[in-house]
Order: C-alpha cells, then structure tokens, then sequence
C-alpha cells in the first residue's frame, strides 16, 4: 500500500519507524542530587577521624608483635645502612653499586665500604655484570636471602594465632577490606611509579 504525501510528510505512513513513547508508569529517572558543602564536610570530618583510630590501632598492633619481629634484627650484628643494603637487594635482587647509591642518597664511595662488610659478613657476593663487564653487581647469598626471609616473616605466627581467636564471619569481613586495601596500595604505587 502506498502512502500519501502527507503520510510521507508527518511519518504516519504504514512504513513509518514506531516512536518509542515515554510510560507514563515508569517515572523519568531523577538526576544524581547533588551534595550539600556541609554534608561533605561532614564526611570528611568523620572520615579523618576513622583514619586516625585506625593509625592508632595499627600501632598498637605494631607494638604488640614488635618483639617477635625484632628478634632477626637484634640477633644480627648488621648497622642500619647495612640493612638497608641487604633489605634493597631483597627486593631488587642483582644491582650495581650506582643503583644502591641512588637508593640510598649517598656516594659510590660509601656504598662501597657498606657492601664490603655486608660481602665479610657472608650476606652478599658481588660479580661481573654479563652485559657490561666493567660494572659489578651486588646480590644476596643464600645467607643474605635467609636473613631477610626471616625479617620479613617474623612476627608472622603470632599474627596467626591472633587470626585464630576471631570468629568466621569477622576473618571474612578482614578478607574483604584487606584485599580492597591491596587494591589500594596497588594504586598507590601505580601513581608513585608515574610522578616517578
């Protein structure tokens, strides 16, 4: 069938594309309401007040396991820049002097006379690097590797054994925040990493 004109002309025709029409049963979707300033403030306040109990918490916590965290520590005869030596090379494995030097802001000189007694201690061995034999690199022995696996997990029996007096549903509730917390961090370092 032919439409007229007119049809034509006002989309009324038998082949005219069906307009979707509002229902008056469903209501139009409200916009977002915007916040009040104070109702903003407000949650800032109380937000910064949440954060600061929770700091305070994890002090108290960091107090309460600091004894079975310090015992690697105070078992070794390691100064404070020689652990930090060992601890960077924890986490960066294999590095040149230059880069320890960077890490920790002072001269190759230095770095140099705190890799030599980390390397006496047995903590560390230095060798060529493949790529570059003119440059020495730096690396954990197994000693060095065990020292730090200690530190790093120490303390960690205690905080099981704490996990253990909870109940389920409050070890669920943790798994929830601690892993948006990861999130968090992950973030966070994605975003060091950038203005890096």
């Amino acid at each position: 069938m032919n439409d007229s004109p007119a049809e034509r002309r006002t989309g009324t025709g038998a082949a005219a594309t069906p307009r979707p029409q509002h229902d008056p049963a469903t209501p139009p979707a409200a916009p977002a309401p915007s916040r009040a300033p104070q109702e903003v403030a407000e949650e800032d306040a109380e937000r910064g007040c949440i954060i600061a109990r929770l700091a305070e918490l994890q002090r108290s916590m960091g107090r309460f396991f600091a004894r079975d965290r310090s015992m690697p520590l105070l078992a070794s005869t390691l100064t404070m820049q020689q652990l930090k030596v060992v601890m960077f090379l924890s986490f960066a494995g294999s590095t040149s002097g230059q880069e320890l030097a960077r890490h920790l802001g002072v001269g190759l000189a230095t770095v140099t006379g705190i890799v030599d007694r980390v390397v006496a201690q047995g903590l560390a061995s230095r060798h060529e690097d493949p790529h570059d034999r003119r440059v020495r690199r730096v690396e954990l022995t197994e000693a060095g590797r065990r020292l730090t696996s200690e530190i790093i997990e120490a303390g960690t029996g205690g905080y099981i054994r704490l996990l253990r007096r909870l109940d389920t549903e409050t070890l669920r509730t943790m798994e929830t925040v601690m892993r948006k917390i990861e999130d968090a961090m992950r973030d966070m370092h994605a975003d060091d990493a950038g203005t890096a």
